[in-house]
């Protein structure tokens, strides 16, 4: 359960941290990271930490995809730990 939360808590870090640096890039014009690969680390775990970069850095607020898009995963992931958390403790 441990490495479990450590893994979350790096996923989520790695997203924010994405949705920072992708905004900072298209600021400057440089190489951006690939919309695809911002979506794979929120299907990874990290939306949370990709939603709290969208607000922050303004970035991605205006697509859709991402709008709508990464809280319809974290929604996913919550209902599927929740899912977990039940079956584990033997509620369901």
């Amino acid at each position: 359960m441990r490495a479990l939360l450590w893994y979350l808590a790096a996923v989520n870090l790695l997203a924010f941290a994405a949705m920072g640096i992708d905004k900072a890039r298209a600021r400057s014009g440089a190489r951006r990271i690939p919309e695809a690969t911002l979506f794979l680390l929120a299907v990874l775990g990290g939306s949370a930490g990709g939603l709290l970069g969208m607000g922050l850095f303004r970035h991605k607020t205006r697509h859709r995809a991402f709008t709508v898009g990464f809280p319809a995963i974290l929604l996913c992931e919550a209902a599927g730990a929740a899912y977990i958390l039940l079956k584990w403790k033997g509620v369901l």
